[in-house]
């Protein structure tokens, strides 16, 4: 099978000017290292601005070849939504047919063979990659960072969803009915929805991301909230 001819990297930011940095730098080495291996491949990283008070729209603009997104929703679901619409007007309007979409975090730094590696997997006729997460050890107390690795696991075939580690084709997505439009768990929606339509998926641990380990988060009852209890 061919890969998809087009791919876009959607990143939600709300209030994240200081860790957004760190996040566009190790998607623009993601995005160089598959330039080398599809130099002809069109991609467009898109972050999108959600009810953000602080500089996160300055470093945006301060990124050659970052678009970004706004919504004053204030959600995550709504704010990935509207990221992958965005994608796919984006795609429509270079005459591609098929569209790649990676799905990462502002607080959040992918290695660099992350998109290279998504799309190998494409190639090989996947619809879907869920990938794992890692808190940034320095991040958390040494008992909390134990609690995590005793309750997760990063081999193949894992059972974990996070929304800073997604891939999926855009006819994937559109068959699944897209992001639930919720202020949390909107990744394991669609991810849910999407193995229930039959898209080929794949759970790996060959992509770890690199997340932040803080204990208080944008989203109600997210990632942050989970490291906060693991603290407690």
């Amino acid at each position: 099978m061919t890969p998809p001819d087009a791919l876009a990297v959607v990143v939600p930011a709300r209030d994240e000017e200081l860790l957004l940095p760190a996040c566009l730098d190790a998607v623009a080495a993601a995005v160089a290292e598959l330039g080398s291996a599809y130099p002809h491949l069109p991609v467009q990283v898109l972050v999108v601005l959600d009810a953000c008070r602080d500089g996160s729209a300055q470093v945006v603009r301060e990124r050659e070849g970052v678009v970004a997104v706004t919504t004053l929703a204030g959600s995550v679901g709504v704010a990935r939504s509207e990221g992958v619409e965005a994608a796919a007007t984006w795609a429509a309007g270079t005459g591609r047919r098929s569209l790649w979409i990676a799905s990462t975090d502002a607080d959040s730094v992918v290695p660099r063979h992350w998109l290279t590696s998504h799309l190998g997997w494409a190639a090989g006729g996947l619809g879907l990659v869920v990938g794992t997460v890692e808190p940034r050890p320095g991040d958390l107390s040494a008992a909390a960072l134990s609690a995590w690795h005793r309750r997760h696991t990063t081999a193949d075939g894992h059972d974990h969803v996070h929304g800073a580690n997604l891939g999926f084709t855009l006819d994937a997505y559109r068959t699944a009915g897209g992001f639930p439009l919720l202020p949390t768990h909107e990744d394991v929606g669609l991810v849910t929805a999407m193995r229930e339509a039959g898209v080929p998926s794949l759970a790996t641990g060959a992509v770890p991301v690199v997340t932040s380990g803080r204990r208080t988060g944008r989203a109600p009852g997210g990632f942050a909230h989970y490291l906060d209890e693991l603290g407690a």
